[in-house]
């Protein structure tokens, strides 16, 4: 495991890398949720690497984790420049071709920018809880975490894992509940995704309804195949809620596309 920052998309970004267990496998890159890092995956991404060999790339966008802390409010086509722009930069600069993407909630969204609008290969998509437009529970869901933020020891715990725990957290909440972030949406980019797609979500998910998956399925139509999973007792965390399915089935995907690949 090699823990390092980079400079890529005009900022220092923290990484953490796992190298390759098993020859021929396709590398995976991790992007994580609205208020996510490095650290916030725990050990989920170094279970997948250990289960399926491959070299596994975990980072924290600029404003999150240990990389450079937000400057300014965001703007609504911040997932845009993130996956068309800071992405492909940062996968150039570490030589990662083909990779199967991993991304949580704004970081499934990111994914799906990325594979479906950069140009770029990738060999497949998992993409857990991810947002495809702004829903009203959405909007709830933020406005009850900014009341924990500001009235519960939420605001200590996300300073464990950020430089600038107000500033990532207003980052994101802000621009989420902004007016002109309302008419966000990504459906477009879907028909342009030529990889397979493994799309999970949960159930009880406080912030985003299991339609965003079910657009995914109708409108992937290039896509080789797209996986639905649907999980029961599940929130905005799969990965947390339902760690052990969710686990199983990326390592599946994985060995899937990897096959396929070679």
């Amino acid at each position: 495991m090699k823990h390092r920052f980079v400079e890529a998309g005009g900022h220092r970004l923290e990484v953490l890398e796992y190298p390759a267990g098993r020859e021929g496998r396709p590398p995976l890159v991790f992007l994580h949720e609205g208020l996510g890092s490095v650290s916030l995956w725990r050990d989920f991404p170094a279970r997948i690497a250990e289960a399926t060999g491959c070299r596994t790339i975990v980072y924290s966008r600029y404003g999150y984790g240990r990389s450079d802390v937000l400057a300014a409010p965001r703007r609504p086509d911040y997932m845009y420049g993130e996956a068309l722009e800071t992405l492909p930069a940062l996968l150039d600069l570490l030589a990662v071709d083909r990779p199967v993407l991993v991304g949580h909630s704004d970081g499934g969204s990111i994914a799906l920018i990325h594979a479906g609008g950069s140009g770029r290969v990738c060999a497949g998509v998992a993409v857990l809880a991810p947002h495809l437009f702004v829903e009203a529970r959405s909007v709830e869901g933020i406005a009850a975490t900014v009341a924990d933020f500001e009235n519960t020891d939420l605001a200590q715990k996300l300073a464990r894992h950020h430089r600038d725990a107000r500033r990532t957290f207003y980052g994101w909440a802000d621009i989420w509940r902004s007016a002109e972030f309302r008419d966000w949406n990504i459906e477009a980019y879907l028909p342009g995704l030529g990889c397979p797609v493994l799309a999970i979500q949960g159930e009880d998910d406080e912030y985003a309804g299991m339609a965003h998956i079910d657009r995914i399925a109708e409108l992937a139509v290039h896509a080789p195949d797209v996986e639905l999973l649907k999980l029961k007792d599940c929130g905005h965390s799969p990965h947390r809620d339902q760690a052990a399915a969710v686990g199983a089935a990326i390592a599946a995907f994985v060995d899937r596309v990897g096959a396929a690949a070679a």
